[in-house]
């Protein structure tokens, strides 16, 4: 599976750990940043969400302070579903019913070993499709 990840300042560390750890069997694409510099996370998140959502990846990871800026940018671009997800069970569940495609995660609130486990739920949990994939359809329509 290929995979987008971005980042900002807040995040870099989170993601250098999720490169070394997780996400080694995954073809990433790691599209910024490196540095503990100041960005502007909506940069990196457009990046993510189009690469996305024009099937240069089939999911992604974007990673801020707490996850939710990113989400909040990523889901501005067309069928982009972005997920703050603090813990596996809400990971899970953004999958499984929302078929969530980027999962946003927050340097300054989860631990590393937390962050590992919701990356791993997220990436092992199917679309439950059925009735969801109707609500899914009222989403994209909005």
């Amino acid at each position: 599976m290929k995979v987008a990840i971005g980042c900002d300042h807040a995040g870099v560390g989170l993601k250098r750990r999720l490169l070394d750890s997780v996400l080694k069997g995954y073809e990433v694409i790691d599209m910024g940043t490196d540095s503990t510099d100041s960005v502007d996370y909506p940069d990196i998140a457009h990046k993510v969400a189009n690469a996305v959502a024009s099937g240069k990846a089939e999911q992604g990871i974007l990673i801020c302070g707490t996850g939710i800026g990113m989400a909040m940018a990523a889901g501005k671009t067309k069928g982009i579903r972005a997920a703050a997800c603090t813990e596996p069970y809400s990971a899970e569940l953004s999958r499984r019913h929302n078929d969530a495609n980027i999962l946003c995660l927050g340097a300054r609130v989860i631990g590393t070993g937390m962050a590992e486990k919701i990356v791993e739920k997220w990436f092992s949990t199917p679309f439950d499709g059925g009735r969801h994939t109707r609500r899914i359809g009222k989403i994209e329509s909005l």
